[in-house]
């Protein structure tokens, strides 16, 4: 029988969503074994001034095995 923990991270890129995603799970992945996947919680931007977009960032929920 397999049991799951699913842990929330923060993670931001100023290039794009996905990118925010990618560099969140790569960190994830240097201290939790087992991931087996992740959904986007909440997708938010930072702005300046004028309304261009400066900084992606999601809250990621990511899914790993318990050894």
């Amino acid at each position: 029988m397999a049991v799951a923990k699913i842990i929330e991270v923060s993670a931001s890129s100023g290039a794009s969503v996905e990118d925010a995603v990618r560099s969140g799970l790569k960190k994830v992945a240097g201290t939790v074994k087992g991931i087996q996947g992740a959904w986007i919680n909440e997708t938010k931007v930072v702005t300046d001034g004028d309304g261009n977009i400066t900084e992606w960032r999601v809250n990621l929920r990511v899914t790993f095995l318990v050894e």
